[in-house]
């Protein structure tokens, strides 16, 4: 089958073997200082920042170009209010019972526990939605295509969007997070995926001594 969809011509950069290398370390090094947070301050991001975030993000790869996904932006108080003690239901559900004693365990450098005072405190909430179908206005229904990889490669680009762009995030995963689709009014086919705090860290804001895995552990090379 001949393909339908014009084509244009690919506008590419080519770079120096010394400039390519050079442009990944550089950003190696700044995604390396990237931290997630837990500790936010309230203070006013400009919306037009989390816009090109998101534009950013949307950028992203996905099956068949469907691009399968809803950034659901929210700073208005209330919602942020209604969100926080959504969450924090099923957070005291999952602390006392969901979790295995094995996962309990590995959370404790963390500090975590059911409250979760940053869904009201940062001055963005960012719920990503994966779309599992679309719908045309007649009710037809149009088949996604590796929905759950393609929110997810867009998220990741959101976090690092986000990160360039000078704010913090937090990749918070209340489970289960059908309760926001209630409390946003997300139509049937939008199905919760991630909730991502984005703002500035609190002043007296630490993280954990972490040390990431070298390179040697997470990259395997066949010559």
């Amino acid at each position: 089958m001949v393909s339908t969809t014009q084509s244009i011509p690919l506008v590419f950069q080519r770079l120096t073997p010394e400039e390519m290398l050079a442009r990944a370390k550089a950003f190696h090094a700044l995604l390396d200082r990237r931290r997630t947070i837990r500790h936010f301050s309230d203070e006013a991001v400009p919306l037009a920042v989390i816009e090109e975030v998101v534009r950013a993000a949307s950028t992203a790869p996905s099956g068949a170009h469907k691009q399968p996904w809803t950034f659901c932006v929210v700073g208005d108080p209330e919602l942020k209010r209604k969100i926080r003690e959504a969450a924090e239901e099923e957070e005291r559900v999952n602390y006392d019972g969901r979790m295995s004693e094995e996962w309990l365990q590995d959370l404790k450098p963390f500090g975590t526990d059911a409250n979760k005072p940053f869904l009201e405190t940062a001055p963005w909430l960012v719920i990503v939605f994966k779309r599992a179908y679309e719908v045309d206005p007649d009710g037809h229904k149009h088949q996604n295509y590796y929905v759950t990889e393609s929110a997810g490669i867009a998220t990741g680009m959101l976090l690092a969007a986000a990160h360039n762009a000078g704010l913090a995030t937090l990749t918070h995963t209340p489970s289960p997070m059908n309760f926001l689709a209630k409390v946003l009014q997300r139509p049937a086919n939008e199905r919760p995926f991630l909730l991502i705090p984005m703002g500035y860290p609190a002043r007296d804001c630490t993280v954990p001594d972490l040390v990431r895995k070298p390179l040697d552990e997470v990259l395997i090379t066949h010559l």
